[in-house]
């Protein structure tokens, strides 16, 4: 497959209609027209120093802090089956990792390691850079990758947003063992999911003393979450990547000192129907919902008790 693979990547951008069939040959062809990459490429990622990896790691900052628990969290999920946990900052370059001992050597020689550089520049079509390039999730397999040396390679990725709506970086689950393709489904839930309450959490924290508002998903942002951070006199002063999109707010807007679009009674039923919306594909399962509204099961129970949503046997 290695020795066919440069040869298949030009053949198929040979097409000048495939980027408008497959997002996959898109991508090969800003590898190469854009990017100036050469599909044989087999050498490994370039890889900052330990002060340059430092750095990348301070400008994370309360991000990197916040994402903690949800990367181990993570890798519990999906550390059995061969996986590795990547977060990397904005320029495709993992900050923080979560691996089996006895998988980092063969993830350290690919280069799956802190301080390697996996932007869609340097590294071509692969799941980090493809990622941070088209900011939506995405499953990268194997000989999909542009360059011939990661065709071993699956991996799925989530973008993350930080509280002021930019893109912070990526959640990545990569494998360098057969199989994953027929769980891509599966691995893109969990990895979403994940992204959705690191996100969540650092929204909060970001706005301490504000009331946080959840909003109705519109379905344009899969790894954002739909927030408002409300003060006192009902202004917004923040608001996610996806309720940015949403309301189309912008910094200005913020700035100026924006109304919220209704008065707290409105919010509060706005926040309920989100958060029936989100129990009802759970299926009523609280744990499950909190996941899809990127909250702790803790946080969800007490916005059920504040907006007065009955505890039945259905929420379970």
């Amino acid at each position: 497959m290695a020795d066919g693979h440069a040869k298949r990547v030009l053949s198929v951008l040979g097409d000048g209609a495939a980027p408008a069939l497959s997002p996959i040959a898109a991508s090969w062809r800003r590898c190469l027209t854009q990017h100036h990459l050469d599909p044989e490429n087999r050498k490994p990622p370039e890889t900052l120093s330990g002060l340059e990896l430092r750095v990348a790691q301070e400008r994370m900052g309360s991000f990197l802090a916040a994402a903690q628990d949800n990367l181990d969290a993570l890798f519990q999920a999906v550390g059995d089956a061969g996986c590795c946990v990547l977060l990397t900052d904005a320029e495709g370059v993992p900050v923080d990792r979560r691996g089996a001992e006895g998988d980092d050597p063969v993830f350290r020689r690919w280069g799956l390691w802190q301080g390697a550089v996996w932007s869609e520049a340097r590294e071509g079509t692969n799941g980090i850079g493809t990622c941070l390039a088209e900011q939506r999730v995405l499953t990268v397999h194997r000989d999909q990758h542009f360059h011939t040396r990661n065709i071993g390679l699956s991996c799925t990725v989530a973008p993350l947003f930080d509280p002021h709506g930019r893109l912070a970086g990526a959640l990545d689950v990569s494998s360098c063992r057969p199989g994953l393709d027929n769980l891509t489904g599966m691995v893109e839930r969990i990895v979403t999911d994940a992204a959705r309450r690191i996100e969540a959490r650092a929204f909060r924290e970001a706005f301490p003393t504000a009331r946080i508002v959840l909003l109705a998903e519109t379905g344009g942002e899969r790894a954002s979450v739909p927030m408002l951070a409300v003060d006192g006199d009902d202004l917004v002063i923040g608001a996610t990547r996806a309720a940015r999109t949403a309301l189309r707010l912008t910094d200005e807007s913020l700035r100026r000192g924006l109304a919220s679009p209704d008065r707290s009674a409105d919010l509060d039923e706005a926040e309920r129907a989100a958060i029936r919306r989100a129990l009802s594909q759970a299926g009523g399962n609280v744990s499950a919902a909190a996941g899809l509204l990127g909250l702790s099961r803790a946080t969800l129970n007490r916005k059920l008790k504040r907006l007065g949503l009955e505890r039945g046997r259905e929420f379970q």
